[in-house]
């Protein structure tokens, strides 16, 4: 089963701000709206899309927060970065949106799980822990994809935490946790070496943070990582430069 499918099967039918959303997101990847120019009106996507005006609103509103567009005063929303049309590719229509807000979640139940992995950790953890880092060490040296070898590292710090509830919780959302990895580890692979080597390196930050013993960086360490993974998803293929009076994401935004 493909992974993506999870995340639409969990839902009835996906929110239609979602679908807006996901819409709006495809007309930018494919060009229909370049960056650095200005969307059409709230009414006049409204009227495009068949949405209804609080719809479109809702759908700028996330597109705003993923760093998509921004907002200029008294002049409306501009496209920000242009994102990589494969992200659209590998999930299913609708479940975009969903994918975002699994890494919202991943990131304060990961964060908690290198906390506690700092605090508990035990001669076998460090060994499986330690395995892992190198296994995705030799992926990124053979330039291979390593979404397995990824999930396995952060499924060894779950473990590491002592606690069962970690572990479980990987189990029963493993088809989501594997759909954001192997995004984000695909579209790695079309980008610079440094940027590869700075993915890896945030995974080295987490496991020495963990091996430290040093709870808070752990936890800081890891959050951060799950952050920037959610905000490389976005990371336009075409970036504008941001000018006074933008309004970019919110607090808390990538």
């Amino acid at each position: 089963m493909n992974p993506g499918h999870a995340l639409a099967a969990d839902r009835s039918e996906p929110r239609f701000s979602d679908i807006i959303y996901e819409k709006i997101v495809g007309m930018i990847a494919d060009g229909r709206f370049p960056v650095n120019e200005r969307l059409p009106s709230e009414q006049n996507l409204a009227l495009m899309l068949g949405a209804s005006r609080p719809v479109v609103r809702e759908a700028l509103e996330r597109l705003r927060a993923d760093n998509l567009i921004v907002s200029r005063k008294g002049s409306g929303s501009y496209v920000r970065q242009r994102p990589d049309s494969s992200v659209l590719k590998q999930v299913p229509v609708g479940s975009l949106a969903d994918v975002q807000r699994f890494f919202e979640f991943r990131a304060g139940l990961e964060a908690e799980a290198a906390e506690l992995a700092a605090r508990n950790w035990q001669p076998a953890d460090k060994a499986r822990i330690s395995a892992a880092l190198e296994a995705l060490e030799r992926c990124l040296v053979l330039g291979e994809l390593g979404a397995d070898e990824d999930q396995a590292l952060h499924e060894a710090i779950a473990i590491a935490t002592g606690n069962q509830f970690h572990v479980i919780v990987r189990e029963w959302f493993r088809p989501h946790f594997a759909i954001g990895m192997s995004v984000t580890r695909s579209l790695s692979l079309k980008r610079t070496p440094a940027h590869v080597r700075e993915v890896q390196d945030e995974h080295a930050a987490i496991v020495e943070a963990i091996f430290a013993r040093a709870e808070t960086e752990a936890h800081d360490a890891m959050k951060r990582h799950i952050l920037n993974a959610r905000a490389r998803m976005f990371q336009g293929v075409g970036t504008e430069t941001p000018r006074p009076g933008e309004q970019g994401p919110r607090d808390g935004g990538t």
